[in-house]
């Protein structure tokens, strides 16, 4: 079976099990993480680091990272890359040392496409609308993905030519947000790609611990990539602050009585050494 019909059956599979149809997608991280159980982090990291998938063998624990970037779309597309990873169980592999594209990379990114825009998703958005740029505009801003990527998914639901997905495939996503008038959404996508994003059971175990006094603000702050004070104001607004702390004092008449012998105690240990 090729790398392509494996992602593409398998991003099927995900779908269908979770039932999330043909729509498009909303929040990808959300989407993972309630679906899986996975954590998953958007981090600082080297320009040249798009995501990866770690797991500890030991806790059978699995954890997904991506990079802040302003490419909203190719954020999701890494998402959902590592995501079949996870799906196909390609940290099993051996790390790839030739020079061609290994064949569960190829997978990868074939099961990323199909889960984002599925062919069926796109014949139900498009219907019978004629194939021009208003059609590619829309599959982008409403599945979230680049311009090659719905280009693909378009030419494989039949609704444009081998010559057509070419010639779109080179448009980038602020070129068509800019000619359809969705720029400000697409700087709202952006905005949300360049944030740090802590994964969310972690963050709530931390404000639970925040609320019993065990972690700190600044645990917190840190978690999410602001100040101290800050966090603490923001979530005091939202009703969240530490249980207040009653200490209970013992009565001094219910202490036990403390009985000292003074026998041992050596006299001479008074006198003066120089008299």
């Amino acid at each position: 079976m090729s790398a392509e019909t494996e992602g593409r059956e398998a991003a099927a599979v995900f779908r269908r099990d979770h039932s999330l149809g043909t729509q498009p997608l909303g929040d990808l991280i959300a989407l993972i993480e309630q679906t899986t159980g996975i954590d998953v982090a958007v981090l600082d990291v080297g320009p040249d680091e798009h995501g990866l998938t770690m797991r500890d063998r030991t806790r059978s624990a699995v954890f997904i990272a991506v990079a802040r970037t302003k490419h909203p779309m190719r954020q999701r597309s890494t998402l959902a890359h590592e995501l079949a990873h996870v799906v196909f169980e390609d940290w099993a592999d051996d790390p790839h040392t030739g020079t061609a594209r290994p064949h569960h990379e190829i997978r990868a990114d074939a099961f990323a496409r199909h889960l984002l825009i599925p062919a069926d998703g796109v014949k139900q958005l498009v219907g019978e609308r004629p194939a021009d740029l208003g059609m590619l505009s829309a599959c982008v801003q409403l599945f979230g993905v680049s311009p090659a990527v719905a280009a693909i998914a378009m030419h494989n639901a039949g609704r444009i030519d081998s010559a057509t997905k070419d010639q779109w495939k080179a448009m980038t996503t602020p070129q068509v947000a800019a000619r359809f008038g969705w720029s400000d959404h697409y700087e709202t996508l952006q905005a949300q790609s360049d944030t740090r994003r802590a994964p969310q059971k972690l963050l709530a175990r931390a404000v639970d611990g925040y609320i019993e006094n065990v972690v700190s603000a600044q645990t917190l702050a840190t978690l999410r990539g602001m100040a101290a004070d800050d966090i603490v104001h923001s979530l005091s607004e939202d009703g969240i602050t530490p249980r207040s702390q009653e200490v209970a004092w013992t009565p001094a008449a219910a202490l036990p009585a403390v009985e000292v012998d003074f026998s041992d105690w050596d006299d001479e240990g008074d006198e003066d050494p120089a008299g």
